[in-house]
């Protein structure tokens, strides 16, 4: 149960879904930037930049943000599951490219703290063919996400065990986006 009252069945709107019911007005700023860094045309395919969200969220230990990224970048990457389960497990072996590899390393660094990323973690990523705009945005998912987990996890909300839970939400999200996905009614109608 949420720290708070919600006034929604946690079960049918877990995690932030819930949170983004209980406070519209909140919920359209945050699904906008969500939708920027993880949707919008980039030179990052949407599966990446999804897999950095699911790894930055494991690595704060957010069960439901980790659960439901994972599975929008399983959905998206052509490797699915497997792929998603060996960057999470073992970024150094995970058989990805150099590039998305030391783009995970600077999100790992923001997880920690943003003055944890250096100038040796960005020259890398340079020399890997990273460009300013994909560094940028590889900081700002990671650092949205820090809080997106903190969000979650600070109102102490409800996270659905297993991968099942979490597909038909990575659908929706994949076909529809966010804010149509997570539980925000459209406007003019009902929160609840």
């Amino acid at each position: 149960m949420t720290h708070i009252d919600l006034g929604v069945d946690e079960k049918q709107f877990p995690g932030i879904t819930g949170l983004m019911r209980y406070r519209p007005e909140t919920a359209k700023p945050l699904n906008e930037l969500a939708e920027v860094l993880l949707r919008a045309p980039h030179s990052l395919p949407a599966g990446e930049r999804e897999l950095i969200a699911a790894y930055v969220s494991g690595r704060n230990e957010c069960d439901f943000c980790c659960a439901s990224h994972s599975a929008v970048a399983a959905t998206r990457l052509d490797e699915g599951y497997a792929l998603v389960d060996q960057v999470r497990a073992d970024l150094d072996t995970a058989p990805i490219s150099a590039k998305l590899r030391a783009l995970l390393r600077i999100a790992g660094a923001v997880q920690v703290s943003g003055r944890d990323v250096t100038t040796e973690l960005i020259a890398d990523a340079r020399a890997e063919g990273a460009t300013d705009v994909e560094i940028h945005d590889t900081v700002l998912i990671a650092a949205a996400f820090c809080m997106y987990n903190r969000y979650v996890d600070g109102l102490g909300t409800f996270a659905p065990e297993g991968r099942d839970a979490y597909a038909e939400s990575a659908r929706r999200l994949v076909e529809r986006g966010y804010g149509s996905a997570v539980g925000v009614p459209p406007a003019g109608e009902p929160a609840a």
